[in-house]
Formats: structure tokens, sequence, C-alpha cells
């Protein structure tokens, strides 16, 4: 089978296109390479807009999985507008143009981040979304478009993804177990913002198997899936991951705890991806940890550009608004 896979040298795609590779499919990357290439060399990789992708060029593929986009909420409120435009219109589009394609199947890379506030009620696929942010709301607008279009001959599957986090060769340190490593090693001290939000976490090796889980199912099914290890408390989460760093390196890390207000507070559950993809996460927190720690010497400086993405993100607009203005 051949893929595509747009948005594919990103933090996700990085760890994806090589087990793609490994189970035998052919996989073609198309992307901006915002933050550079870091994927096997036997990897085709198109750097195009991906609404520049024609229905010649998707009529090769039998699938297509869209991990592009703005990836989180700085980017998206940074630039509202881009913001929906890639997060919302490009996956409808692109899911459009692969239909008329003839491709079988289109996996979308949504976010949990639709659910919004849930005021502590775990919430499956079919609770309400109620998100206010511009991210949110633009997952769950490219969700929506890439979904409408489900029919018989058309698959199409959203994985609405916890937070992703661990090591991949497209290294990001802006992700809440990353950031919190870095922290931890760089400072001794991670400040944790407000200790009783809830996140889904789900390491980058699991949320790679999943989509590969998508690739792999009948193709009579579709849906949308959660998908995520469990879900944490941003407290436990600071306390887990000091005492990982601490028991890795020896060094004591200490917990700084904030109150800030935070509307975005969600937990999720994930039975529908265990009993309809057989998607079975296998590595918890201290996992993470251990991946990110087991890589420390490729990092160099901690606060590298490349490994924040709203950073890249505001030079490679700058010019953009220069010339607006």
């Amino acid at each position: 089978m051949r893929i595509a896979v747009a948005g594919g040298a990103g933090y996700i795609g990085s760890v994806l296109i090589p087990i793609l590779l490994e189970h035998g499919y052919e996989v073609d990357c198309y992307d901006l390479l915002w933050f550079g290439n870091h994927l096997p060399e036997e990897v085709n990789v198109f750097c195009q807009d991906l609404f520049d992708c024609t229905v010649d060029q998707l009529a090769n593929y039998e699938q297509v999985i869209f991990l592009a986009g703005l990836s989180n909420d700085p980017m998206a409120e940074f630039s509202p507008a881009m913001n929906f435009i890639h997060n919302g219109a490009l996956p409808s589009y692109l899911a459009y143009t692969a239909k008329k394609a003839g491709v079988r199947r289109f996996v979308y890379a949504s976010s949990c981040s639709v659910y919004g506030y849930t005021v502590g009620k775990l919430y499956d696929e079919n609770c309400p979304v109620t998100c206010g942010y511009p991210y949110g709301i633009s997952k769950l607008q490219g969700e929506r478009g890439v979904m409408q279009l489900c029919d018989e001959g058309f698959s199409t599957i959203a994985l609405r993804q916890g937070t992703v986090c661990g090591y991949s060769p497209r290294m990001r340190f802006d992700l809440i177990i990353n950031t919190m490593y870095k922290c931890a090693m760089c400072d001794g001290q991670i400040t944790v913002n407000n200790p009783a939000i809830w996140r889904p976490i789900i390491d980058v090796r699991d949320t790679a198997m999943a989509f590969l889980r998508a690739v792999q199912a009948d193709y009579s099914i579709s849906g949308v899936f959660n998908v995520a290890w469990d879900n944490f408390t941003v407290g436990d989460l600071g306390s887990t991951v000091a005492q990982a760093v601490h028991r890795l390196t020896g060094r004591q890390v200490k917990v700084h705890v904030k109150h800030q207000h935070d509307f975005r507070n969600y937990k999720v559950s994930c039975r529908r991806a265990a009993t309809v993809l057989g998607f079975h996460p296998r590595h918890d927190v201290e996992d993470i940890v251990e991946s990110l720690h087991a890589r420390r010497e490729e990092y160099g400086d901690f606060s590298r550009d490349e490994y924040y993405n709203i950073v890249t993100f505001r030079k490679l607009l700058a010019p953009r608004l220069r010339v607006a203005a």
C-alpha cells in the first residue's frame, strides 16, 4: 500500500513514518519543512503547500494521513487567521481532493483540545465539544470537514489525541512533559501553573501506533476516536516527572505550584479506540521521561529555537507581517 503523509516531517511524522516503513508500506511525505527534515533517506519528501496538491497527485495513494496544520495553542493565538486556514480549511480541502482522486481512507490528526472544559467528567466521543479557544475550534472544524465526506467508498478516521510527549527525531520542548523534563534538567525546578486541571497524555510512540492501527483497520470502519494513555492532573504530572528525573540522575527537583486559572480542562475515555481499532498504548509517564533522558546527549542547548514551535512560527510569519504593514 502507498500512503501520503501530509505534514509528515514534524514531531509525530518523524516517529510514525519509520514505523510505517517497518510494516512494509510505501510512504511519501508532503511538508513545507518549517522544522527541517529528520526522516529516513528513502522517504520521498515533497516540499510544497498542501493547498497545491492535485487530484492527479493523490490518485497515486490508497490512504492519506493528515498531520499538518498549526500544532498548539500559542501558534493559534499568535495568528488566528492562519490557524483557521491550516487547521480548519486545509484538512477539509485535502480530504475533498483525496476523495475525488479515489483515495480509500483519510486519517485526520485531531485533538482532545476540542473538549474544552469538561468539569471533571470523563468524556467519550459522543460527549459535547465546548472549546472556545482558536486551536480547539479550528481542530474541530477540520475534523468535521473530513468526517462529513465519509461514505461507503471513502473511509474517514479522526484521532483525537491527548497531549503527545516523548522523544522524536524532530524534537520539541514545548509539550507538557517535555517542558517539565527540560526545566528539571536545566533549573532543578518544575513550575506547575494549575495543579488541578486535567490532561490526557500519550507517548509519541503510542500515538504513532494509533495511526498505524487506523491505517490497518478494515475499510468498513470510520469514525472519531480518543487516543491517550491515561488522564492526569498537571500537579500529578509535575510530581511524577520530578521523581523520575531524581531516579535517573540523583538530583533533587522542586515543584513550584501556582494557581493560575485555565479554561482548558478535560479527561477522556479511550474505550472506543481499544474495542474498534485494537489500540492499546504501552508507555506511561515514566516511560516518556526515560525516552527523553536516553537521548539527552543529542539536544545540546535546550533553548534552541527549533525546539519551540511558536518561536519558529514567529520567525516565519514576521516577514509577511512586515509586508502587510
